[in-house]
């Protein structure tokens, strides 16, 4: 046997089996909300080998990578035909991301990449990278994807200052993909974290936005927006109004950033969110809940307090620690995947159910702002809780 022989078989051998094991709940995490899972869902070992080496022993005798993978996080998420599909963010070794779909029958692993990544049009020369596609099955017929467009910027000789916009393409089966322009708020200079609400809203597309005064720093941008736009082909939004906030001293004190398409409950529409606060170790995000009004998309009623998930164990580990992620969300028969990605290096995911979540929003107390007050909320629990116990006892 060769050496690239060799090499290749040992390594498909290893793939063959990462991509056949059986995923299980985590029996050391529980809180009664959600389930953990023991094993990412994706990770950029689960790529397929011919997207990073050449297959040719003629010109790859040694079986060399030739176009590596560093990472593969921040999934978009959609059921389709009968399949649970990531719209994956790819990162190669040359800090270019792209995306790539996989495919699952349980959602919770078994995830295989379709054997080409995603070839978006070249529509905007200036356009360096893209990421973080969230996929809205809109209700006028076509499923959009919404991501972040990032380029130089141009005005700025820094070589790390960009400019960050809202790329806008639609498809009907994850295979052909249209470009649209990018989404233009006139008020805002920056925007990431943008989602497409999935119904019509007075008529028009409605958008979550997160506005922005640089790339990295929201500046007085104040949480998470809302905005409407006569067209989806050019998206224009002329305002935008505020959602769930920035507030001193919590989880989204630096920044917060809309995450899964919202659902749809019968008591209002549940939002899957991110939070950012600053640390003496650099920024911690969080994934957060809250609902907004069934009839005012952009009013919030409910907001439980503090995070629903945070990087644990190794998940704090990675390219950029201390993080974890959500940009994608399913619900099929009742059940809840949400998708995350921890320390922009892996993908996760955690399930729950419709009724357990809509509980968790609507019934979980809200941040009352003060330790002193937090506190007392926390003694009056105590106080209930050994009333009942002694009641039973007695």
């Amino acid at each position: 046997m060769t050496e690239f022989e060799e090499n290749l078989a040992r390594e498909q051998k290893k793939l063959d089996e990462l991509l056949s094991r059986k995923n299980r709940v985590s029996g050391e995490f529980y809180n009664g909300i959600y389930d953990r899972y023991e094993n990412p869902v994706l990770t950029r070992e689960m790529v397929p080998l011919f997207w990073k080496y050449d297959m040719d022993p003629a010109t790859n005798p040694h079986f060399m990578e030739r176009l590596g993978i560093n990472a593969v996080m921040n999934s978009g998420a959609i059921y389709l035909n009968g399949k649970f599909c990531l719209v994956a963010r790819i990162e190669g070794a040359d800090r270019k991301s792209f995306f790539g779909v996989a495919e699952s029958d349980s959602g919770v692993d078994g995830f295989r990449f379709r054997d080409y990544p995603i070839q978006l049009e070249d529509t905007c020369p200036e356009e360096t990278n893209v990421y973080d596609m969230r996929l809205t099955q809109h209700e006028d017929g076509w499923i959009y994807g919404v991501f972040c467009s990032e380029s130089k910027d141009r005005s700025n000789p820094d070589l790390s200052a960009a400019v960050a916009a809202a790329g806008i393409v639609r498809t009907r089966d994850l295979e052909h993909w249209e470009r649209l322009d990018n989404l233009t708020t006139l008020h805002s200079p920056q925007q990431r974290n943008v989602l497409l609400f999935p119904e019509f809203v007075q008529g028009k597309y409605a958008f979550y936005t997160r506005p922005m005064d640089d790339f990295i720093e929201t500046g007085s941008g104040g949480g998470i927006g809302f905005g409407l736009s006569d067209s989806i082909e050019h998206a224009v939004i002329d305002e935008e109004r505020m959602t769930s906030l920035r507030k001193y001293h919590t989880i989204t004190e630096v920044k917060n950033g809309a995450g899964a398409i919202p659902i749809k409950t019968d008591r209002g529409w549940i939002h899957i969110a991110h939070g950012v606060r600053n640390t003496a170790a650099g920024l911690r995000y969080v994934i957060y809940c809250f609902a907004t009004a069934l009839d005012d998309p952009a009013r919030v009623i409910a907001e439980p307090s503090g995070l629903l998930i945070g990087p644990r164990g190794a998940e704090r580990t990675g390219d950029v620690s201390n993080v974890v992620f959500t940009n994608g969300a399913i619900v099929h028969d009742g059940t809840v995947y949400i998708y995350y990605a921890s320390s922009d290096t892996r993908m996760h995911v955690a399930v729950t159910t419709l009724e357990k979540l809509t509980d968790y929003v609507f019934n979980t107390p809200a941040d009352p702002g003060r330790s002193v007050l937090c506190v007392r909320q926390r003694c009056d629990l105590i106080r209930r809780n050994l009333e009942y116990m002694g009641g039973k006892k007695g």
